[in-house]
């Protein structure tokens, strides 16, 4: 059994199957992923095969001309739909987030709260036709047409956040959509589509679970009109090539080593725990977290000893654990890459001004828990400082000079966000708009809505996502010529 009249799930531990048709169906081979805190392995899934992409595309395909010509009102409807059911099975959802990705119940909360409300948020939006030129002789009209069958790719570190905020908007414009969620917590996205099929028409919203290897056939699939991808710069740049081939559509939303610039002006007591918690929130794994803080050199060792009393509140521990800010690295990759890093630090004879001891509940077990660790002053070259960590490690560095604080905090290949912290708002809004990221902010940092486009500079991104902009990407734009006079037209005119 599915689910209940209401839309419960009845199931959040035993059975794990792939969504095509609104068919829950099953692979030869399966798979398991781990979880994070006990480095233990979790529940079968499955592996699918170029045979269930096959169906998956054909089954969206089916089922693309009838959603694309419903009202966007009427598809808005079903999207609140599974909003609400989304909702209804936050105890289900919550524990099974926690075994996929360690997250402890804060973080759990986090992600469970803004779920349903990332939906509802995107249904208002809307994309109208725009009537470019209108005159005696003829109308000129830009409008938006969705693509067909939209696929999103999506990172290990918000395992539903991600996949949701790209099917409501392919959805809404008249897209269907196949999910390909990450094979290192495949698990929730797999009941949020078992929970689709209770919802919406078949075809329209599938889900695949594979490994390394259902991407490319993804990508390289003639059916499918757009890939929207979140994950690392490196296979970013894969899906981009594979995608080359069919001329596919694509949105990439890559990595990101966000700058905050410190100006001797600031509030310590105001922004020391604010910088501190943004970047360190979800042990460091969020491409808008705080990657680099620069800090004036006149307050530098006041906010440093600040920074550092902050860091030392924040409780590691598992999914398990109701008082702990901070979990493990999502999987074992991840763990060796920050590994990786710590250890450079410490080759490199670096000033570690504080690295946390770990608690025995953690040191027990076989996750991939790691130290919250502060760098002090690192040199600019050094990897702490133009890698992105993706993991509870953070370099704070000295700055004097305005133009060259800014010059460090764009020297990087990585421009998703970057914010300035000041209280004169005038300068600090004056700086904020001189870094080269696509999102900045002043005296605040990872704010992000639905109705706002999201997106990166550089090897940060490609096309952006949310807001009426992000709607516009799941869609083919036409331009619409209506000659009004029976005069022939003079070409070009």
């Amino acid at each position: 059994m599915a689910a209940t009249s209401s839309y419960i799930l009845d199931d959040y531990e035993t059975t794990f199957r792939n969504v095509i048709d609104n068919e829950l169906t099953t692979t030869a081979e399966t798979r398991r992923a781990v979880d994070p805190s006990t480095g233990k392995p979790l529940f079968e899934v499955p592996v699918s095969t170029q045979q269930d992409v096959h169906r998956a595309v054909a089954a969206g395909q089916a089922a693309f001309p009838a959603w694309r010509d419903l009202s966007t009102d009427d598809r808005a409807s079903y999207l609140l739909k599974f909003a609400d059911a989304i909702d209804a099975n936050r105890d289900g959802l919550g524990a099974l987030l926690g075994k996929e990705t360690g997250k402890p119940p804060p973080g759990v909360n986090m992600e469970l709260f803004h779920l349903g409300n990332l939906i509802r948020m995107i249904v208002p939006l809307r994309i109208e036709e725009e009537l470019v030129e209108e005159t005696e002789e003829r109308k000129v009209v830009r409008r938006y047409v969705p693509l067909g069958v939209g696929v999103g790719i999506t990172a290990w570190n918000f395992p539903m956040g991600l996949g949701v905020v790209k099917l409501a908007a392919a959805l809404l414009v008249g897209n269907v959509f196949i999910w390909k969620p990450s094979p290192y917590s495949p698990y929730t996205a797999l009941k949020l589509g078992e929970l689709a099929t209770c919802i919406f028409p078949r075809g329209v919203l599938q889900v695949l679970s594979g490994g390394e290897d259902l991407g490319p056939m993804l990508t390289a699939h003639p059916g499918v009109a757009k890939i929207s991808f979140t994950g690392s710069v490196a296979t970013g740049k894969k899906v981009m090539a594979a995608c080359a081939a069919t001329l596919k559509r694509v949105t990439l939303e890559l990595g990101g080593n966000d700058a905050a610039i410190v100006c001797a002006d600031a509030d310590l007591a105001t922004v020391v725990p604010k910088i501190a918690f943004l970047s360190y929130v979800n042990s460091g794994q969020i491409c808008l977290a705080i990657k680099r803080v620069y800090v004036h050199e006149t307050i530098y060792d006041a906010f440093l000893a600040a920074f550092i009393e902050v860091v030392k509140t924040f409780k590691v521990g598992g999914s398990t654990d109701a008082d702990a800010a901070l979990g493990p690295v999502q999987n074992s990759m991840q763990y060796a890459k920050v590994q990786d890093l710590y250890n450079d630090v410490s080759k490199q004879g670096l000033n570690i001004a504080y690295k946390a001891e770990l608690p025995t509940s953690t040191t027990a077990t076989e996750g991939f828990f790691l130290p919250p660790t502060v760098v002090d002053n690192p040199p600019d070259a050094s990897r702490i400082v133009t890698e992105e960590p993706f993991g509870p490690i953070v370099p704070l560095i000295k700055w004097s000079d305005e133009a060259d604080v800014l010059r460090r905090a764009n020297d990087s290949l990585l421009g998703l966000g970057g914010s300035v912290w000041s209280a004169d708002e005038a300068r600090a809004e004056r700086m904020a708009r001189q870094l080269e990221a696509g999102t900045v902010w002043v005296n605040s940092h990872f704010e992000i809505t639905p109705n706002v486009a999201f997106g990166g500079f550089k090897e940060s991104g490609v096309g952006v996502e949310q807001g009426t902009d992000g709607l516009k990407g799941w869609c083919n734009h036409q331009s619409v010529w209506v000659r009004k006079s029976a005069v022939a037209a003079e070409p070009f005119s």
